[in-house]
């Protein structure tokens, strides 16, 4: 399946700035259609609203998991402030990753 053009823009993103061995993005967003929040519809129509994302990189050595997760929110500002929902991150170093 190829990537819409939200998850296109955060593989470019993570790949430019994380040069990541591994990097897996997988658009969940069919499990949120039709689920309400307070300020309307979770999934966008169309997808592309929620996504899990594992990185491995080697960006990663000697940062804390909350360290990791904040480099990632911080690269894609812009998408999280706009189609993207939700995002559940696993951020690893190359020996974590095994």
């Amino acid at each position: 399946m190829s990537d819409g053009p939200v998850a296109a823009i955060i593989r470019e993103k993570l790949t430019a700035a994380l040069a990541p061995e591994r990097l897996e993005l997988e658009d969940d967003s069919g499990r949120h259609a039709g689920h309400h929040h307070e300020g309307g519809m979770d999934a966008r129509p169309g997808g592309e609203s929620h996504f899990n994302l594992t990185v491995v990189s080697r960006a990663f050595d000697g940062q804390s998991r909350v360290a990791r997760q904040r480099m990632v929110n911080a690269l894609l500002k812009a998408e999280l402030a706009g189609p993207v929902h939700a995002l559940s991150i696993k951020a690893l170093t190359p020996g974590e990753a095994g």
